[in-house]
């Protein structure tokens, strides 16, 4: 409902139409009704753990104890407040903004508590969490955007199927690839297909099959010539039903254990493996750390996701007519590549083993690669590509973009002090406070902390040296005495790392009894170095950049003021220094005319 609230039905300017808010009703109903279901689950999973019936989880010192001190009962508790949050948005809301935080309320209450599913326990579980994730996200997209076209008027329905369409091709797209990661990671090819767990999985196959073909005929033939028409509805309907019996069986699944061969039962007792769900890797060398290669499935989806996109948009632009330099593609797919490196790669794989590469992994995300993000210019590409709206009063997908970057969050956040705090700030928070350890101890705090490094290095290198739009104007000055402020600050947090003589892991890294550089401590100062050596060398060339980039636009000024005077001068007219001489002259004339 959120979604086609949010994405299918005409807005203006901004504001919900009558359509809208009847859609966003039976939103808050669903709502309801998932708030009440999650507070039953809880009931319910809590009886189950209890051994006994319904009654017995209503005793108040268990139902504390199991939704304060056990990750099932915190992550029924996170769905319940988000819930409620979602639906308190919903309820007042009147602009299409608060229902884009309500969809992303929801989502992220949706896959949060994967984290700790069956996936989690797997050989490696950061492959089969990622593939869990990409999954049930986009199957929920899909399901309710087919719902939701479902509920909508015949007219907005016409108008909206594209769209729907458009968004149906990419969902189905991520299940398809997603699914078969995720059976592939656990589930036993050779013996699996013999268990329960393996019948899900083809049954499920199928299912997913016959929603392709009704969602091909849907895209091919009907929403062409039927549109608006009682057929298309049925079509519809038949599709839901598909999708709730799919939703069914994938709910089944994720309450049934995959077949565990003898092996997976012995590597389970590695605790590399029970701590990282990777097998301890041999003493780090150049050649292993550039074969190693163990995938993020979370980072690696979001990879390919957006790059998916970036190159959609150049093809676009490409078929259009225009041109978009090849030097900005370059630049991104580096700096993908380096993301990948330090989440995948050899890097990525020795980072959950020692601190000195987890600094390595950090340096490459929050320094090196997001400078290749800012670059390559996405912001721009999108501007230039996304669809704008159905008619002259509605925004669209572009215009919603544009409304983003004037916001009012855009000009806080853009605030170079701001960004300071976030991309250096942090570095103290993170490193020199308990946070580090507990986030080392999931796979989790790992993404949690690879997402952060990333997204404040794009933040502090978009406001300094970026080339997409900016919602502020930052005079070139301001942006060197931010660089000079974050090389120091920088520097101080490497020597205040070198300085360390405690283990700031919280005794994650001892906890693998790794048998190669046993120094831990030492092992944390050379993390200290590192830092200091590839944190200086990106903001001295931003710095570079900073000038080179002054030097131009003052170019480019004297350029534009050359021309007016040659204009003006064409013209019989005062050029704009004439004019202002004489304006200096005359204040001059009048200070002598009353000196007092």
């Amino acid at each position: 409902m959120l979604y086609a609230v949010g994405f299918l039905v005409h807005e203006n300017r901004g504001k919900l139409i009558s359509e809208s808010r009847r859609i966003r009703n039976l939103a808050q109903l669903t709502t309801v009704v998932w708030v009440v279901c999650s507070i039953g689950g809880a009931f319910v999973e809590l009886g189950n753990l209890l051994g006994g019936g319904f009654l017995d989880s209503f005793n108040t010192s268990a139902l504390s104890s199991f939704l304060f001190s056990t990750s099932i009962g915190r992550d029924f508790v996170f769905q319940i407040l988000m819930g409620a949050g979602v639906l308190a948005l919903v309820v007042r809301a009147k602009k299409v903004g608060a229902i884009y935080f309500a969809l992303a309320g929801t989502m992220l209450a949706l896959l949060i508590p994967l984290f700790q599913s069956h996936a989690a326990s797997a050989g490696n579980h950061g492959l089969a969490i990622g593939a869990l994730i990409f999954h049930v996200g986009a199957v929920s997209l899909w399901v309710g955007g087919v719902i939701g076209v479902a509920a909508i008027s015949p007219r907005e329905r016409s108008e909206s199927l594209p769209r729907f369409s458009a968004l149906a091709l990419w969902a189905a797209i991520i299940v398809g690839i997603s699914g078969v990661l995720s059976a592939w990671t656990r589930l036993n090819f050779l013996v699996g297909w013999h268990s329960r767990y393996g019948f899900l999985v083809l049954l499920k196959a199928v299912l997913f099959l016959i929603l392709v073909v009704i969602g091909s005929r849907h895209r091919s033939h009907i929403a062409a010539k039927l549109s608006g028409s009682r057929q298309v509805f049925q079509l519809l309907i038949n599709e839901s039903l598909v999708m709730v019996v799919a939703v069914g069986i994938g709910g089944w699944l994720s309450t049934t254990n995959p077949p565990v061969s003898p092996s997976e039962i012995l590597s389970a007792r590695d605790p590399s493996i029970a701590i990282t769900g990777i097998k301890m890797p041999a003493a780090p060398t150049l050649g292993r750390i550039f074969s190693a290669y163990s995938p993020d499935g979370t980072m690696l989806g979001f990879l390919l996701l957006i790059t998916a996109l970036y190159i959609y948009g150049v093809i676009v632009l490409t078929r259009r007519g225009d041109k978009w330099p090849v030097g900005r593609t370059v630049s991104f797919a580096i700096a993908v590549s380096l993301v990948d490196f330090a989440t995948s790669g050899g890097v990525g794989v020795y980072a959950h083993f020692a601190f000195s590469y987890h600094m390595l992994g950090h340096m490459i995300l929050g320094m090196i690669a997001p400078i290749g993000f800012v670059l390559s210019a996405p912001i721009t590409l999108a501007l230039r590509t996304l669809p704008q709206g159905r008619t002259p009063e509605e925004r669209g997908i572009r215009g919603v973009l544009i409304s983003i970057i004037h916001s009012r969050y855009s000009m806080i956040i853009t605030n170079p002090v701001i960004a300071l705090g976030l991309f250096d700030g942090s570095l103290f928070l993170l490193y020199m406070t308990p946070l580090f350890g507990k986030l080392m101890q999931s796979h989790s705090g790992h993404l949690l902390m690879d997402i952060h490094f990333l997204l404040a290095g794009y933040l502090f290198f978009y406001v300094i040296v970026g080339i997409d739009p900016n919602p502020r104007k930052i005079p070139h000055i301001v942006r060197i005495i931010v660089l000079f402020a974050a090389m120091s600050i920088h520097a101080f947090f490497s020597i205040a790392l070198l300085s360390t003589t405690t283990l700031l892991d919280g005794g994650y890294f001892a906890s693998l009894f790794r048998p190669w550089n046993t120094n831990l401590l030492a092992d944390q100062h050379t993390g200290g170095s590192i830092g200091w050596m590839m944190g200086e060398i990106p903001i001295l060339v931003a710095l570079i950049a900073t000038f080179i980039q002054w030097m131009r636009d003052d170019s480019r000024e004297a350029k534009r003021i050359d021309r007016a005077a040659d204009r003006a001068a064409a013209m019989g007219e005062e050029d704009e220094l004439t004019k202002y001489n004489k304006y200096l002259a005359t204040l001059a004339k009048g200070d002598q005319e009353h000196p007092d």
